[in-house]
């Protein structure tokens, strides 16, 4: 008998370090496990037998109810019979719960379900370090991954593009400065499932012809770093890493290194020159980081959930992947809902469900009893749907037909006590606190949008000032160097236009 306790930081926000050293206190030592991504139900204590086996399973669990717990675990421990039950604090919902059984997990399949430091088999690895690398770069296109992390670029053109362009060396970049607002599935990759990561990398190197990795990490990512940094030693170890990868003839090095907490560097140039040691800024494209990206060679640039998709890929095959999803989004999306929402967490599921089946089937409503008004989907960045739009099936082209995009998959859900005004403000304060500050229409576009629309009370926005945001908002998307700047007027935009009470009052039209 095996007591377990999840851990990342969506238990340890909710207490479970101090859960854990009740435990120790009490004489039981818990093995932590990776979180399933039902936030709303942390921390989880489960109680597993011999064949690991949950036999009971404990949620929401506070200080209080330890001592309770470890009666019932001595005495299940104890006693084959099991006689002994702890009917008023065991809780056997999350293996069975709706939310995770009604999904189709590719990249979060041990995620949860196995602790992340333990190592799984690697024998879809030792298989494809033996084929054509062009075999599997040729396998990727077939599948149709699309990049997880905002514009859904195709995959394979870059794998194509780094392994075509002669060099001396290239580099894998692993993009996990993940800094969207309502965005975790980065992060619970990275504490819940590290080696899913690391293989991704591995094969991504050999397909490629790249030899040395990078996992640029968010600062604001603690948990992620202490497993990643027991994983990637654990690797090399375990000959995954290093010379001779698997016993082949393929070296492969991953290095990590921290980021200083700028969200601009979750641009790829500006995360390229952060890694050079240079200050994070924009660079002008082309040339592309696949042809001239780290150090002037040829690189290839992914997310996480980019990375961590491509073993779930070969091991299903990249024709089945092709066929989960709708046209050209393929595969499945790990979806992820906060903001005021009852169930809160992790969704990987093909894409296509509507944004009403996550927010109603899955998130079960708003936290505070009240309607939805809105949904901001693909981040700070990112599009205010009105409620005729939550019919919108969760797709590139579909969220693109309504002037919204996916982004990173973090949809934020507010009540009908949101006031878009507010938000729309939020949206220019932000690039103006993000900015790398290199060009002018995003640096001082957004400051003089803040100041717009700041002067106004609640609903008395005159429509002379509407002209100036909108003028604003012309320049910033068109002029600006990056998405930073080029995609700011998209919650500003979709705010005004789907919920203009909350800009004009009857006096002021």
């Amino acid at each position: 008998m095996k007591l377990q306790i999840s851990d990342d930081s969506f238990a340890r926000a909710m207490g479970s370090e101090n859960v854990e050293f009740a435990f120790k206190t009490h004489g039981v030592e818990p093995t932590r496990n990776g979180s399933l991504g039902l936030a709303w139900l942390e921390p989880v204590v489960q109680l597993l037998n011999g064949d690991q086996e949950i036999v009971s399973e404990f949620t929401n669990v506070a200080v209080e109810e330890v001592p309770k717990i470890v009666a019932y675990f001595q005495s299940m421990r104890d006693q084959d019979n099991g006689d002994t039950n702890l009917q008023d604090a065991t809780e056997s919902t999350t293996s069975t719960h709706p939310f995770l059984t009604q999904q189709h997990r590719l990249v979060f399949d041990r995620a949860g379900i196995r602790p992340p430091l333990d190592l799984p088999s690697f024998k879809l690895l030792e298989d494809l370090l033996t084929q054509d690398p062009n075999q599997i770069i040729a396998g990727m296109e077939t599948s149709g991954l699309r990049g997880r992390g905002g514009a859904g670029f195709p995959a394979f053109i870059k794998w194509r593009t780094v392994a075509d362009t002669p060099a001396d060396q290239k580099y894998i970049v692993c993009n996990a400065d993940e800094g969207d607002s309502g965005t975790f599935s980065d992060r619970m990759l990275m504490e819940g499932d590290p080696f899913k990561l690391i293989e991704g990398m591995i094969i991504s190197g050999f397909a490629t012809g790249a030899t040395q990795g990078f996992i640029y990490l968010r600062s604001e990512y603690p948990v992620a770093k202490e497993y990643l940094d027991q994983a990637l030693e654990m690797a090399y170890s375990a000959g995954l890493l290093g010379k001779t990868v698997l016993n082949s003839n393929f070296s492969f090095d991953i290095d990590m290194l921290i980021g200083a907490g700028a969200y601009i560097c979750g641009e790829e140039t500006s995360l390229l020159e952060s890694l050079e040691g240079k200050r994070g800024q924009i660079k002008v494209k082309p040339p592309v980081p696949a042809i001239a990206g780290l150090f002037e060679k040829p690189t290839l640039v992914h997310n996480v959930i980019s990375l961590a998709s491509v073993p779930g890929i070969f091991e299903i095959g990249p024709e089945s992947y092709a066929q989960l999803g709708v046209g050209r989004s393929t595969g499945t999306m790990p979806f992820q809902l906060s903001g005021n929402i009852k169930q809160g967490g992790l969704i990987e599921l093909p894409f296509g469900p509507t944004v009403n089946e996550l927010i109603y089937n899955y998130g079960n409503g708003t936290l505070s009893g009240r309607p939805i008004r809105t949904v901001q989907i693909g981040g700070p960045l990112g599009a205010y749907l009105s409620e005729s739009e939550f019919d919108t099936p969760l797709t590139y082209e579909a969220m693109a037909e309504i002037g919204a995009g996916i982004g990173h998959g973090g949809l934020v859900v507010f009540d009908d006590t949101v006031n878009l005004k507010e938000q729309a403000e939020y949206a220019f304060e932000f690039c103006e606190i993000e900015s790398c500050g290199k060009c002018t229409p995003c640096r001082i576009g957004s400051i003089r949008g803040k100041e717009a629309l700041r002067q106004f009370n609640s609903n008395t926005v005159d429509a002379r000032t509407l002209v100036v945001i909108e003028d604003l908002c012309e320049v910033m998307e068109k002029a600006s160097l990056c998405q930073m700047g080029g995609m700011t007027p998209i919650p500003v935009r979709s705010a005004i236009q789907k919920f203009p009470e909350d800009f004009i009052s009857e006096q002021t039209t």
